[in-house]
C-alpha cells in the first residue's frame, strides 16, 4: 500500500489542533505517517503533538522545528526536507477537520497517473465557523486548472492538496527559500508549468474552519472577490506576478513548450505600452475563474497593474 506522508505546519494552534489530529486517526486510508514543522509554539501545541505521537507506532510521528519566517517558509521548509520519503505528500493547516475518505479519495485519483509524472489532487472546501458550524463552501470553478490560469490565481487551498513523488521533486528543486505569497499557490503554478497533471475536485474533503486568527481566508461570496479585484488595481498582482517569475526562473527549462510559449508571451507583454501590453496579455491566454475575475484582469492590464 503506498505511504502518504501528511505535512503539518503548527504555531500556538492548541484551541483546534485536537480536532485535525484526531481527524487524521479518523481517515479511511491507513498508510500515513505525520511529518509537523513546529514554528515556536509556546501554548499547548508541542504537548499534544507528544501525546498524539505516543498513542502511534514510532516512527509515524516526527516533529522538527520550524525556520520561524512564516507560514510558507514553514510549508516549504517542510515540503524540502531532504530526510522526509513517501509516494503522497498531503499538506495540512492545524485548524481544519478532514473528511474521513480525504486520502483515499486522493490516492485513488494519483494512483492513476504514471510513474515519473507530477500530478497534484486538490478539492473545494466546507466552510465550518469557530464553533464547527457549517457556513458554506469555498468557490466551485468550472474552467480547468492550468498554467495560464495558475499564473493570474490558485484555485485550491493548500489544506486540500496531495502530490505524488514526482511533484514533490520538482518543487524540492525550486528550493525551500523561494520569495513567493503562498506556498499552496506556487505548487500549483510549478506543477501545472511543468506538465503536471491536477484534478481539482468540487466535492469538499476537509471542514476549513474561519476564525479571527486564519492568515489566508477561502475568499469565498462576492464581498471576497471584490476585495480581489481591489487588490488588483492596487497593485498586488503585479508584485507577486514579480515574486512568482523570480522564483519559477531555475525551472524554466522543465516547462512544457506550451506553457514556455505562454510565459515568455506574459512577460513579453508585461513590458509594453498600453495597447500592445492589453494585446499581448489576452493572446498570451492567461485567465482567471470568473467573469469578474477576468474584467479585473483586462483592468489591471489596461492600468499597468499586473
Amino acid at each position: 500500500m503506498n505511504q502518504v506522508a501528511i505535512l503539518l505546519c503548527t504555531y500556538q494552534g492548541e484551541k483546534y489542533l485536537a480536532e485535525q489530529l484526531d481527524s487524521f486517526t479518523a481517515q479511511t486510508y491507513p498508510n500515513w505517517t505525520l511529518w509537523i514543522s513546529d514554528d515556536g509554539s509556546t501554548d499547548s501545541t508541542l504537548s499534544q503533538l507528544s501525546a498524539f505521537a505516543q498513542q502511534h507506532n514510532p516512527g509515524q510521528v516526527t516533529v522538527r522545528p520550524g525556520p520561524r519566517k512564516g507560514f510558507v517558509k514553514n510549508f516549504m521548509s517542510l515540503i524540502c526536507e531532504p530526510t522526509l520519503h513517501a509516494d503522497y505528500y498531503a499538506l495540512s493547516d492545524q485548524d481544519d477537520i478532514w473528511h474521513a475518505d480525504k486520502l483515499e479519495r486522493a490516492v485513488n485519483w494519483l494512483r492513476q497517473i504514471p510513474e515519473g509524472q507530477p500530478a497534484l489532487f486538490c478539492t473545494r472546501t466546507e466552510l465550518i465557523n469557530d464553533a464547527g458550524q457549517r457556513i458554506g463552501f469555498s468557490p466551485l470553478f468550472s474552467r480547468p486548472p492550468a498554467f495560464a490560469n495558475a499564473l493570474m490565481q490558485n484555485v485550491a487551498g493548500g489544506n486540500t492538496m496531495v502530490m505524488n513523488h514526482a511533484a514533490r521533486e520538482l518543487l524540492r528543486e525550486a528550493g525551500a527559500d523561494v520569495d513567493v505569497i503562498a506556498h499552496d499557490w506556487w505548487v500549483y503554478i510549478v506543477i501545472s508549468a511543468c506538465g503536471g497533471q491536477i484534478h481539482y475536485d468540487g466535492q469538499p474533503s476537509l471542514r476549513y474552519r474561519q476564525h479571527g486568527d486564519n492568515l489566508i481566508g477561502a475568499n469565498a461570496g462576492l464581498g471576497a472577490r471584490l476585495v480581489r479585484i481591489r487588490m488588483l488595481f492596487q497593485g498586488h498582482l503585479k508584485l507577486w506576478t514579480d515574486q512568482h517569475i523570480h522564483a519559477i526562473t531555475p525551472l524554466l527549462p522543465k516547462l512544457t513548450p506550451a506553457n514556455r510559449r505562454i510565459f515568455d508571451r506574459f512577460i513579453s507583454a508585461r513590458q509594453r505600452s498600453l495597447l500592445p501590453r492589453v494585446v499581448g496579455i489576452k493572446r498570451s491566454g492567461v485567465y482567471r475563474q470568473t467573469v469578474l475575475g477576468n474584467l479585473g484582469l483586462l483592468a489591471a492590464a489596461v492600468s499597468n497593474r499586473i
